[in-house]
């Protein structure tokens, strides 16, 4: 594991933004962003996991996060205006932006992958992150610390067979991160870096190995300190690097 040890209050009077908070790593961090002082925005497609986390992080007496229900496979241009202009009304900047959600697709040999199956996964997995980067990147230069953390994987740091689409927009994300970390560079107070997870226990990993024991993976919350490092002050002068949790 990434070895990081995080004081309570690391994260004390942050705005971070999380999306697909709603259940597996995304869920995991913005509880224990919470933990450690943030305000959290739990943005993620399906409103009920969201208030079950909001329920979570209120019962546990950590600031009182934010439920936005916002689909990235459908969002118009317009949408990601609003969710900026609300963040920049409610807080006046953003400190913290986790790019979490994502979508597995089809693992099937290049060849037998549909073009149709082949964009969703680029739609929400590239387009719309860039869409929310571009859009809430003016809030993030108004903290006087922040950090965009991008979610990458394994074969998105070297191609594998069957794993199609998602793949491809692992690098692609790469690319993003690497792009951004070097724009910002030595102009601002925005950091980017990326984390691959590693294999973790969730729904997701579930899917894509049916035969793996669920039980020989960490869970979500084991893989937190790489995430805690990142969005907090202690990594300041970290910007465009891959990160491996584990």
């Amino acid at each position: 594991m990434f070895d990081y040890s995080a004081r309570p209050d690391l994260l004390k009077g942050r705005v971070i933004l999380v999306t697909g908070a709603g259940r597996g790593i995304g869920a995991a961090a913005a509880k224990t962003f919470a933990a450690h002082g943030a305000t959290v925005l739990l943005l993620g497609k399906t409103e009920a996991n969201l208030s079950q986390i909001y329920d979570e992080i209120e019962a546990a007496g950590h600031p009182q996060p934010v439920v936005i229900p916002f689909n990235l496979e459908t969002a118009l241009p317009h949408q990601y205006d609003e969710l900026a202009v609300m963040i920049e009304n409610e807080f006046g900047r953003l400190d913290g932006l986790l790019h979490n959600a994502s979508i597995l697709g089809p693992r099937t040999p290049l060849e037998q992958l549909s073009g149709d199956n082949f964009m969703r996964v680029m739609h929400v997995n590239v387009n719309a992150m860039f869409m929310l980067s571009s859009t809430l990147l003016p809030l993030l230069k108004l903290s006087e610390d922040a950090s965009v953390v991008f979610t990458s994987s394994s074969v998105g740091r070297k191609g594998r067979a069957y794993w199609g689409a998602y793949a491809v927009s692992k690098f692609a994300t790469e690319g993003l991160m690497q792009v951004m970390a070097d724009e910002l560079d030595g102009i601002s107070n925005v950091r980017a870096n990326s984390v691959n997870p590693g294999a973790t226990r969730t729904a997701m990993r579930a899917q894509a190995y049916p035969g793996e024991n669920p039980a020989s993976r960490p869970l979500p919350e084991e893989i937190m300190p790489v995430y805690l490092y990142l969005m907090g002050p202690d990594s300041k002068n970290v910007n465009g690097q891959a990160l491996d949790a584990q």
